[in-house]
Parts: structure tokens; C-alpha cells; sequence
């Protein structure tokens, strides 16, 4: 079938577009790093998936991380590489499956370790545990694995030495796009508690949250620490990002549908054919104020609008902008940073379509990779 190629005028709304350019400045900051520390850099899947991308991605980092079985299936079918994975627990058919497709199985608890390790080291494969420093950097409870009462990692009074004959490494993941510092003291506080069982390991995976492509990002103090816990432990060092590989390469373009009367002072309502709930949940979740081109903050162009999408949710609000103009149904809207977290975590809420998928290609040309329609909607019910 021949690549459908779109002018950027005509391309379909609303839809995601990934520029690969874009998406390979990134790839090769994240190389270099590997080049220079000696660690291995693998895609979290559930910040980024789309795997039309993959071979791309394949040239520049090691491997994929997994959050489950279908996660780890995609990526060793369109990547290759090393696939890790971690889930909070395995059922006994989910781990049969995947014990093929894995290379890193990690797992959350003694008691999981003990019942599935032997398994895995039988197949062998590489065996981790997950464990929790218990020291918290940033103030959203919902993305703090740290948090009192966490579900997520062993704390070190409840490690067991015993386990260590079972264990080739560990895994933290504690971070949620942060800098250089919030790693390396959380990096302390995992020396504190669980230093001493390091030497005998062969591998250390920090996990991600690491917005090791965001611009300002304190680059070399990462270098050291990691070449720092290289040299000191002997250990192979791992990193799971996922939003830094695909960081400010996508984009969401939709339409303006309708602009309601003005009410009782409250900015203007836009209603978009984009909703917040079914195609950038982030800004609902998070919350998240995705940047809009051409706009501003509430107030500081003449026309500010509370920009809405059509579904029945009251909340389905992505946020209020301001304008040098006017906005009329049928304009075009393009909002930024929305390759990650999007695609990943979209839904047909109301019925509503999923937006296609657009490759801006190095070449500058616009290539539809997906188009989504009733089968998909009603094959999710």
C-alpha cells in the first residue's frame, strides 16, 4: 500500500505528529551519554510506543523496559535489543509468557522472588528486585514511588540478605521529570540503605524520570554520578527514560468547532474537536498545561479563551490562553510537547475518534503511520 503523504494544510483533525528530526537530536544526546558513562539506555514503552519508530530508535539506544507482557512482547517484535521488565506482580500464565521474551525480569517483592526467580535463572535470564530508598523529591503523590505506604520497590527493613543468591541487580525508580540533583541524593539515599549489598550485584538500573533531554538539564553532573557508581560498585548501570527520548517531538493539531457567548467575567469558551480527557490525559492527571503555538498566558494578548473539548465532561478543560486574535470556527489549533504520555494513554470516552497518526519525516514530508475508526472504538468495548 502506498504511504499516504499530506500537505501540511490538509493533514487530518485532530492528529498527532512525531517529527523524527526532532526526535533524533534526542536520540543522539542520549547516545553520547551512553558512549561517555559506559551505562545502557533502554525506551520505557509507557511514556512512548510508538512503534513505527522503533528501528529509529533501535540505532541509537539498547533496548526497551516493559511494565507487563504485551509491553515486553512489542518491544522485542519491533525493537530487539534488551527487554526489561518490571511489574508490581506476575501471575503464573502472564510470567510462563513472558519468560521468553525478557532478558531482566524485576520484581517487586520477596515473596514474588522466591516463588518466580528460580524459573527465571533456569531460563536464563538476569534477575532484579526492585527496592524503595524511601527518600521523596517532588510534590506529586500520585508519581511518588516514595510516598509512606508505597506499593512500588522492597524498603530495607523488609530486605532479606538471603535473597542475594538470587539477585544479579537492583532497580529504583523514583523520579518524575527532574534534573540531575534529585537523582544523585536519591542515588545517596539508595548507598545508605542498601550500599552494602552493591559489590555483590552486577547491575544497578535507576529507572526513569530523568529529563535528560529537556534543555538546561544538568548533563555532566549525571555523567559523574554514574561513572562514579561504575567505578565503585563494578556494576552495569541502566536508565529508563522514556518522556526524555521523545520529549518536545510531538505535537497535537485539532480544529476550533464552536465559540460560546462570554459569561458572568470567566474567559470565553472554545470547544476544540481535542479533548483533554480522551487524547492528552496528562492535563487532567498531572496537572498539565500543554504549550499552545501562537498563544500566551491568561491575559497577556488581547483575547483569552478557556479552550474545551467536545466530550460531555464538564472538567474536559486543557486550559486557558490568550490570543493576538480573535478565534474563529475552523481555525487550527497545534499544541506541543505531545508525543509522550498521549498516544500511550488515550481513550474513546463518548465515542469519541482517536486522533490519526503523522510522521513528519527528516525529509519534511508529512506520512500517515495510523488512522483510527468505529472498529477501533467499538473493539475496545
Amino acid at each position: 500500500m502506498p504511504d499516504v503523504i499530506y500537505q501540511p494544510g490538509q493533514l487530518p483533525s485532530p492528529c498527532y505528529i512525531i517529527d523524527e528530526a526532532l526526535l533524533e537530536e534526542n536520540l543522539r544526546l542520549l547516545q553520547g551519554l551512553s558512549q561517555r558513562t559506559g551505562c545502557r539506555i533502554l525506551l520505557a514503552q509507557k511514556a512512548f510506543a510508538c512503534y513505527a519508530l522503533y528501528p529509529l530508535l533501535g540505532r541509537y539506544l539498547q533496548g526497551t523496559a516493559a511494565s507487563g507482557l504485551y509491553e515486553a512482547r512489542l518491544g522485542r517484535e519491533e525493537m530487539g535489543g534488551e527487554v526489561h521488565v518490571f511489574k508490581p506482580a506476575y501471575t503464573e500464565a502472564e510470567f510462563a509468557e513472558l519468560l521468553p521474551l525478557a532478558d531482566h525480569i524485576i520484581f517487586n517483592s520477596g515473596s514474588q522472588l522466591q516463588k518466580f526467580a528460580p524459573q527465571a535463572r533456569a531460563a536464563g535470564k538476569s534477575v532484579g528486585l526492585r527496592v524503595n530508598p524511601e527518600f521523596s523529591t517532588q510534590s506529586h503523590a500520585i508519581y511518588d514511588p516514595c510516598s509512606p505506604g508505597s506499593r512500588l520497590g522492597v524498603r530495607r527493613a523488609d530486605f532479606d540478605p538471603a535473597w542475594l543468591p538470587l539477585l544479579d541487580g537492583l532497580h529504583m525508580h523514583t523520579l518524575c521529570e527532574q534534573d540531575s540533583d534529585a537523582l544523585i541524593k536519591t542515588v545517596n539515599a539508595l548507598e545508605e540503605k542498601f550500599g552494602e549489598f552493591l559489590p555483590r550485584l552486577k547491575w544497578l538500573n535507576l529507572g526513569g524520570g530523568h529529563h535528560i533531554t529537556r534543555p538546561g538539564y544538568d548533563l555532566p553532573s549525571l555523567e559523574d554520578c554514574l561513572l562514579r557508581l561504575h567505578k565503585q560498585y563494578g556494576l552495569q548501570i541502566y536508565l529508563e527514560p522514556g518522556e526524555a527520548v521523545a520529549l518536545n517531538c510531538g505535537f497535537l493539531r485539532c480544529t476550533v468547532l464552536d465559540v460560546l457567548p462570554p459569561e458572568n467575567g470567566a474567559p470565553q469558551c472554545v470547544i476544540l474537536d481535542a479533548s483533554a480527557a480522551c487524547h492528552m490525559p496528562d492535563v487532567l492527571e498531572m496537572p498539565y498545561r500543554p504549550p499552545l503555538a501562537g498563544s500566551a498566558r491568561p491575559g497577556e494578548l488581547p483575547y483569552t479563551y478557556r479552550l474545551g473539548g467536545p466530550t460531555c465532561l464538564a472538567g474536559d478543560i486543557i486550559g486557558d490562553y490568550s490570543f493576538a486574535q480573535p478565534l474563529q470556527p475552523g481555525d487550527r489549533l497545534t499544541f506541543s510537547d505531545m508525543a509522550i504520555y498521549t498516544m500511550v494513554k488515550n481513550n474513546t470516552f463518548n465515542g469519541m475518534p482517536l486522533p490519526a497518526i503523522i510522521l513528519r519525516a527528516a525529509d519534511g514530508q508529512y506520512r500517515l503511520h495510523r488512522q483510527f475508526g468505529y472498529a477501533d472504538f467499538k473493539g475496545r468495548l
